[in-house]
């Protein structure tokens, strides 16, 4: 699969005045243009389409994924961060001593690390994961005066947080895929457990006074559930 930052060149010497742009079933993003057009018009051309390639991409992932493909960690490939779809790049260094980098809106994955690559996917997002987490429940901890006795990070595929007897929170490292305003609620929904052991009126009461919209957020995941995996 390629990426919205390359394509292939196709002139014809039948093709009059139009540049047309085409994302192949694969991924191939493949550009026909006249013969004689210069490169410039050509790359203003690309420019000007990458936001709509960009969009093509993400939902050919998204109906790869639904379609139960497994990832293959293959150049191009698209994997979600914080809501948003970002291709991989296998490379030679990635100006980095770590194995994955995210570097200006691509995964770059150093070659050697190839065919592990899924493992240093899984440990790239548990990592961000246990960092935005922290930062975002103390802001909400502080905000409703309410203090976990402590946090773990799991590898649940469907239940992004929990609650414990004793108040110890526990949260799934796939909810760093969802947009900032999903996981808050996801926090907020955990937090107000605290209060209430239950998903009663005064739970939701508690959860609607932060998030009037958590039914927003709730669906998000719904819906979405079937892409949080690598």
């Amino acid at each position: 699969m390629a990426h919205a930052g390359s394509y292939e060149l196709i002139r014809s010497r039948k093709r009059k005045k139009t540049i047309t742009l085409t994302v192949k079933r694969d991924g191939k993003i493949v550009i026909y243009a006249p013969f004689q057009t210069p490169m410039a018009e050509i790359a203003g051309f690309f420019e000007s389409k990458k936001a709509w390639v960009r969009n093509k991409l993400a939902q050919q992932e998204r109906c790869n994924t639904a379609e139960g493909r497994e990832k293959q960690f293959v150049q191009g490939e698209l994997f979600l961060y914080l809501g948003d779809f970002y291709p991989l790049e296998i490379c030679d260094t990635n100006g980095s001593h770590q194995p994955l980098v995210l570097s200006h809106g691509i995964f770059l994955l150093h070659g050697d690390k190839a065919e592990t690559a899924k493992e240093h996917f899984v440990r790239w997002y548990r990592k961000r994961a246990g960092e935005v987490i922290a930062e975002r429940l103390g802001h909400w901890s502080r905000r409703l005066e309410l203090a976990p006795e402590g946090i773990t990070i799991t590898s649940a595929q469907h239940r992004y947080g929990s609650c414990s007897s004793k108040n110890r929170l526990s949260f799934s490292w796939r909810i760093i895929m969802a947009p900032y305003e999903v996981i808050d609620y996801v926090i907020v929904h955990e937090l107000a457990h605290i209060k209430e052991k239950n998903h009663s009126y005064r739970f939701w009461g508690l959860v609607e006074a932060i998030f009037p919209d958590y039914k927003k957020q709730r669906k998000w995941l719904r819906e979405n559930n079937h892409l949080m995996r690598v």
